[in-house]
């Protein structure tokens, strides 16, 4: 049977060229920091960023559970979006492993307002939470996808500043958001203290997540890092294909977003009742009357899609998914409804 998988751009497989990267690999024991490929990959996901440093992790959970304890002090308060990846997918690891309160605000289409950040902070009182930090997701999953934009950054980092709160970026997608925007991913990350990104999703790699920050920060999170049993050893394995990814996998981005223009218009044009200007990246989130319903039906056709609630469905395209696969989703959707 034909299998198109749209449930995340986390399935993608790796290219030949990963592959090939990993089989030549110069290895060595990264705990020791004597891995020269994950030295490599670190030094140049900290150029990308426009931060000193970077440090290699499992993954971009375990990113920001290192990003959020490295930013902040036991006890402290977080703001974050009410249905930032943080907050929501998470496994509550803010509270149950990092022992943070967080502050959950509504954004609009996944962006905070920086009045309601203001509105946020918690005065200094004996009786409360410290505010320490603020996070923001770009691009937004569960909004459907969607951007940060520069000024968008600075302005919720103003507010910051002028409170003396820290701001972490979690960028799992974030060179989604630069290539929607056709700008250079430091003018984003410019007004923020720390960033995650993720290998793993639409860059193609089998596994990883980067941290990056200043080299005093780096070297915190180093500590968490190897407290939560992320101190690989020979993880040059695991940075050959980042490498691969960084130089070849980012202008490729372009390609999962005009596909997912597609599936969205497709899909408004068989009557789902679709958002269109949430449609930004690679992420398409639809309504259906049963999500489950809905999704059991398309599997027997080899389609594969995310239950997003009761009446929502997410599909995502991702290095692997071609224009002839978005065309045999909607003419199968067709046949079908």
């Amino acid at each position: 049977m034909r299998v198109v998988d749209l449930r995340s751009d986390t399935v993608t497989k790796p290219s030949k060229e990963m592959l090939e990267a990993i089989l030549n690999a110069e290895l060595g024991d990264d705990v020791y920091r004597e891995d020269p490929t994950v030295n490599k990959l670190e030094e140049m996901a900290a150029r990308k960023m426009g931060k000193e440093a970077a440090l290699l992790v499992t993954s971009g959970t375990q990113g920001n559970l290192i990003g959020l304890m490295t930013n902040t002090n036991r006890g402290e308060e977080v703001i974050l979006e009410a249905e930032s990846h943080i907050y929501y997918y998470e496994v509550g690891s803010i509270a149950a492993v990092a022992n943070l309160l967080a502050k959950p605000i509504q954004g609009k289409m996944g962006v905070l307002d920086p009045v309601d950040v203001e509105n946020a902070v918690r005065p200094r009182n004996i009786h409360m939470p410290v505010t320490s930090l603020v996070c923001i997701e770009n691009t937004h999953n569960r909004a459907g996808g969607t951007i940060w934009r520069p000024e968008q950054i600075k302005a919720v980092s103003d507010v910051a500043r002028d409170r003396g709160l820290r701001i972490h970026m979690d960028g799992a997608r974030i060179f989604n958001s630069a290539i929607a925007q056709g700008i250079d991913v430091k003018k984003m990350t410019q007004h923020v203290d720390s960033v995650m990104f993720c290998l793993s999703k639409g860059l193609a790699c089998p596994v990883g997540s980067l941290l990056c920050g200043t080299e005093e920060f780096i070297e915190r999170a180093r500590k968490y890092r190897k407290m939560f049993g992320g101190g690989m050893r020979q993880a040059g394995i695991i940075a050959a294909p980042g490498i691969v990814a960084l130089e070849k996998m980012i202008d490729r981005l372009e390609e999962d977003h005009k596909n997912a223009r597609m599936l969205a218009e497709g899909l408004k044009d068989l009557n789902f009742r679709i958002d269109m200007r949430r449609v930004q990246t690679n992420i398409v989130i639809f309504e259906v009357d049963n999500g489950e319903k809905f999704i059991s039906e398309i599997s027997r056709y080899g389609i594969k899609a995310s239950n997003f609630g009761r009446n929502k469905v997410r599909m995502v395209t991702h290095y692997g998914i071609e224009k002839k696969d978005i065309k045999y989703v909607l003419e199968t959707l067709e046949a079908i409804f």
